[in-house]
């Protein structure tokens, strides 16, 4: 009974090994197909590098296409694909049938990495959506490989054309360093079908919540590395010698010269203290009457009249959505030399002649104000009302109880709770204290007003457009970008210290 007994649980033993190694086996699976799936959503990111940017463009296999063109813009517009080969179709140096089928090539590359980065998603689910994600990742990568196939084509057609010194052939970089890219995912992702776990039929397709926040939130982060992040690379110009259509490379590479031109040179160092003085001075008289906003909001929210409180905001709030053109129009029909304040005057015997008031030099800055408060005041005043319809309504109640007025209510309730929505919006007007806007000085602008109305932003715009000097408004452009982090920060910390808690 006893070497009945030890044989048993020598079984047992073996077949927890067993078990334990077929678990270590397939968790080791699991892991090793984990980090396949992570290159692979990461050569999808590189991919739609490639899709965006003009400097990783595959198909610009001839010197005739613009720098500047992205392997999207090759794809999706001829006009651009072709914009400077006029003369090469003229002289039939090259047809134009073959920049038809390089555009094709470049469209079918584009959708190739489109449906591999809309397959990685995919890949963020469980079993049942990862095969079908992967699938995807598979069919995009060899769309793309027949776009590669295409534009590699018509390389070496164009490098047997004798016209080929004149057109400039050459494959770019880029060409093979996307191919090895798709090389890549389409050996992994036919590795994860083949070898990986078969999905059960019964397995729903399924996706946890926080990878659904993730893909929510992802057209979002797109936009903002698009938009927000990947223009910074235009700060490259300000170390160069750049005018409109050169190229950079180290023959004009200058270095710091832009940034000490601003300090050196006299008459920039005089308009840019200048340009200063009106740029702070306008914001601070912003971010004085910053307040206003909010106590428009509080009173508006207090008429009871349900059509005649929409009735002001409505009225309040299209202005902001009204052209500076077509509001000094407007302003210059009213104080215009014969418009209808100079001609009220004239009438009534207290002037002997119109006078164009918008051409005076006095008080510029609270006239910009007072058109900006105009306009602004009603869109300025939704964040504020959307607030106090989230005040408990219990704590108004509550001080109707104890006697309070409506007044009080306003001042011990209300403001209370807004403070923490204005201190936000306060910290935001403090980081962009040195963009206040050009719209409205550029319309509002002539030579009675110009020294007192030009703001940073007005200066900038004219150094670039007029004059040209592309590295110089680009260097002004970083050193207004740092100090406005550093104010943002700065504000933040005085808010901590005042209020004891942080916004940011």
């Amino acid at each position: 009974m006893q070497t009945k007994a030890v044989l048993q649980k020598k079984k047992q033993n073996e077949k927890q090994k067993e078990q334990k190694n077929e678990k270590q086996k397939s968790l080791a699976k699991k892991n090793s197909s984990d980090y396949l799936y992570i290159v692979l959503r990461i050569a999808a990111l590189v991919g739609i590098v490639f899709l965006l940017i003009p400097g990783c463009n595959p198909s610009r296999i001839t010197s005739l296409m613009n720098r500047n063109l992205s392997l999207f813009t090759s794809g999706a517009s001829y006009s651009q694909l072709t914009s400077g080969f006029g003369k090469a179709f003229r002289k039939a140096w090259i047809s134009e049938s073959s920049m038809r089928m390089l555009m094709f090539s470049s469209l079918a590359c584009c959708f190739g990495i489109v449906v591999q980065g809309f397959s990685t998603c995919a890949t963020l689910g469980n079993n049942r959506l990862k095969r079908v994600g992967t699938t995807g990742t598979l069919l995009g990568s060899v769309i793309a490989l027949l776009g590669l196939s295409g534009i590699l084509s018509n390389y070496y057609n164009m490098k047997n054309l004798p016209t080929a010194n004149k057109l400039g052939v050459v494959l770019p970089n880029a060409f093979w360093v996307l191919f090895i890219l798709l090389i890549v995912v389409a050996v992994f992702s036919l590795f994860l079908l083949v070898a990986g776990k078969k999905a059960d039929k019964s397995e729903k397709y399924e996706i946890e919540p926080k990878f659904q926040l993730l893909l929510m939130a992802l057209p979002f982060v797109a936009l903002t590395i698009l938009f927000g992040y990947l223009p910074l690379l235009g700060w490259r110009y300000a170390f160069f010698d750049y005018k409109a259509g050169d190229v950079l490379s180290a023959d004009n590479f200058v270095g710091f010269k832009w940034f000490t031109y601003l300090l050196h040179n006299d008459a920039t160092r005089n308009d840019i203290v200048r340009v200063m003085k009106n740029t702070l001075g306008m914001s601070a008289l912003g971010l004085g009457t910053s307040w206003v906003s909010m106590a428009f909001a509080i009173f508006l929210s207090e008429i009871k009249n349900n059509r005649y409180r929409r009735f002001i905001q409505t009225f309040t709030t299209v202005p902001n959505f009204i052209s500076w053109v077509l509001i000094f129009a407007v302003g210059l029909s009213i104080f215009s030399a014969d418009g209808f304040v100079s001609s009220l005057m004239v009438n009534l015997d207290k002037w002997e002649s119109g006078k164009n008031l918008l051409m005076s030099g006095n008080h510029v800055w609270l006239q910009m104000l007072l058109w900006g408060m105009w306009k602004g005041l009603g869109w300025g005043a939704i964040v504020y009302i959307a607030a106090i319809s989230g005040i408990d309504q219990e704590l108004y109640d509550a001080s109707k109880v104890d006697g309070a007025g409506r007044f009080q209510r306003m001042i011990h309730i209300t403001v209370p709770e807004l403070m923490p929505t204005f201190c936000v919006l306060l910290i935001m007007s403090i980081g962009n204290i040195l963009s206040n806007g050009m719209d409205q000085y550029l319309v509002f602008e002539n030579s009675v007003n110009s020294s007192a109305i030009q703001v940073l932003d007005l200066y900038v715009y004219k150094l670039g457009v007029t004059k040209g000097l592309i590295p110089l408004t680009t260097a002004i452009g970083m050193l207004k970008s740092v100090v406005s982090i550093v104010l943002v920060f700065a504000a933040n910390k005085i808010a901590k210290i005042v209020r004891g808690d942080n916004i940011i």
